[in-house]
């Protein structure tokens, strides 16, 4: 039987991300996004956006991607991404009451910044941590990895 896991994503950060170092040199960035729903009211007929809150995880790799270093250094609460990741149930055991508890988290493979960052010019990154301008106008800024 085929499986698929993936999961596309445009939004906003709801927080600044948060970084945390491992002792073995890895490190994670959690971050806050939301996404919109449409939903039509029945009351008023009209419209409305209804959020949908996601985490999110980016990890560097030992070898490749350094996704949570450039979240850490390019990303800010308000932000716009468009995120491309997968699908993971995290399960853990409260510290307080013993009880198993789990979310569900997307881990991201690769994300595109979709407006200017602050600063003025937007710039596109590379692994390689070579830079090159961004488009003319406030279209896709691309991260190839």
């Amino acid at each position: 039987m085929a499986n698929l896991n993936k999961v596309m994503l445009i939004g906003r950060l709801t927080r600044d991300p948060e970084i945390k170092t491992f002792g073995n040199g890895g490190k994670v960035a959690n971050v806050g996004f939301a996404v919109n729903n449409r939903k039509k009211n029945k009351d008023t007929g009209q419209w409305e956006d209804v959020p949908v809150w996601v985490d999110l995880k980016a990890f560097n790799r030992e070898t490749g991607r350094k996704t949570a270093d450039l979240i850490e250094s390019s990303l800010k609460k308000g932000q716009q991404i468009y995120v491309e990741g997968h699908l993971v149930l995290e399960e853990w055991t409260g510290k307080e009451d013993g009880k198993k508890m789990s979310k569900m988290v997307v881990y991201v493979d690769d994300f595109q910044f979709l407006e200017k960052r602050e600063g003025g010019a937007g710039m596109s990154r590379s692994s390689g941590g070579s830079s090159k301008p961004a488009a003319s106008d406030d279209s896709i800024e691309e991260v190839p990895f």
